[in-house]
């Protein structure tokens, strides 16, 4: 199988063009995230006389459009293939991240956001759809752990450069260098991926296979809707981590901005390298001859149940174990990051519908960012500490939990309605 796959995708090796997707996705999270070490800085909140709660409509906004578009960007991967549309859409989120830099105005820069919130859509629906046509099950958790570690290793390496850049140059450095400097993977990509745009006969097959599984089998599958739970779930700790961190220990724990870029960056390094371990012990695990379903659902459940340990850091009185709770937590969800995404994106989905059912999940993780964003913001502003927001995060870790117990069984995966 993996032979056969090899020469579809033109690639050296499957694990290449992983790399590769990776690092797409690494630069994504650099330019969606690289606002948050910008809205720590009292210069660029002063520029444009922002409040907390429109901290967090700014914060926000990347995710609206960015949800919106996910289950158009699935279909199109779908049945147009990964390259072409990728690279567009690439192309078009590093220049509307590069003259994020050069706006003057609050209406332009919600205006920059959303475009490369509309851009960055197509990442995962492609990137998933690459990754089910190219990995059997006992490989799924590595290689979704792999690819995971670029959302995660993103905002680790991106707020600490961006915190950087700030304090010795200028925000608006900071948006141009960030985003022109990522142009630079568009060479391998065109290089390294074959072309997969089909002629009119693959065109008119892989329709007929992508309708073979409708969007009406996926929203009456309880597996679809308890994996928009668990990535809602999943993806408001993180999205809070991403847009709120920095500010909460600049302003609640007294941390300087070099210094709160660096306590990010251990918080999702520890995320990152947990989900490859977590999904690469999973796949060992699988291999064996063990359900693959229960295993990963192993997993999930320990890692919301770990994530949970947020609130303690709530609590925490001294400095140094508000960031010992809070560099734990995150690094504890990373049991939930492959084993998750393999499970409700791969596993228990028919390959026909891999991009179209990531589109549908991918609505609840953009609607996780921005409600995180802007609730957080306003609660924030009723409550003036960060305790509250927090406090939330802890109840949708648990909420999480049970929704993997309960809807993640594979009697209730999607069905092929239509023979091949």
């Amino acid at each position: 199988m993996e032979t056969k796959n090899l020469k579809r995708s033109g690639a050296v090796n499957p694990w290449s063009i992983l790399a590769l997707l990776t690092v797409g996705l690494l630069i994504s999270f650099v330019d969606r995230t690289s606002l948050s070490s910008a809205l720590a800085d009292k210069s660029f909140v002063q520029e444009f006389a922002l409040t907390s709660v429109e901290r967090g409509w700014l914060n926000s906004a990347f995710f609206w459009s960015y949800g919106l578009l996910q289950m158009p960007m699935g279909w199109l991967v779908d049945r147009y293939g990964v390259k072409w549309p990728y690279t567009v859409c690439f192309l078009l989120w590093c220049i509307a991240a590069a003259l994020t830099g050069m706006v003057t105005a609050l209406g332009a820069l919600i205006v920059m956001r959303l475009i490369i919130g509309a851009a960055e859509a197509v990442v995962i629906p492609a990137s998933y759809r690459w990754l089910g046509n190219n990995f059997d099950e006992s490989q799924k958790g590595l290689a979704v752990g792999i690819f995971a570690m670029g959302g995660k290793f993103g905002p680790a390496i991106g707020a600490p450069i961006a915190a950087w850049i700030i304090v010795n140059y200028s925000w608006q450095i900071m948006f141009i260098a960030t985003g022109l400097v990522g142009m630079i993977w568009l060479a391998p990509w065109l290089l390294m991926v074959r072309n997969d745009f089909p002629s009119k006969a693959e065109l008119a097959v892989a329709k007929r296979r992508a309708s073979s599984v409708s969007l009406a089998s996926l929203l009456t599958s309880p597996v679809v809707w308890g994996g928009m739970v668990n990535n809602f779930c999943y993806g408001y700790f993180t999205f809070y981590c991403m847009t709120w961190m920095p500010a909460y220990l600049v302003e609640q724990r007294g941390l300087s901005l070099e210094k709160s870029g660096l306590y990010t960056f251990f918080s999702f390094a520890g995320i990152a390298i947990v989900a490859t371990l977590a999904g690469w012990a999973a796949d060992r695990i699988i291999a064996r001859g063990h359900d693959a379903v229960f295993v990963r659902k192993a997993f999930i459940v320990a890692g919301f149940i770990g994530g949970s340990s947020v609130l303690l850091g709530v609590f925490a009185q001294s400095l140094e174990m508000a960031l010992f709770w809070n560099v734990r937590s995150l690094s504890l969800l990373g049991l939930v990051t492959a084993n998750n995404l393999a499970l409700c994106k791969l596993t228990l989905i028919p390959k026909q519908a891999i991009g179209l059912n990531t589109g549908v999940q991918q609505v609840a993780t953009s609607l996780a960012g921005g409600v995180s964003a802007s609730l957080s913001g306003w609660l924030l502003h009723a409550s003036g500490s960060y305790d509250l927001p927090m406090m939330v995060i802890f109840a949708f870790l648990l909420i999480g939990a049970t929704s993997t117990v309960i809807l993640l069984q594979r009697k209730w995966a999607p069905k092929i309605t239509e023979s091949p």
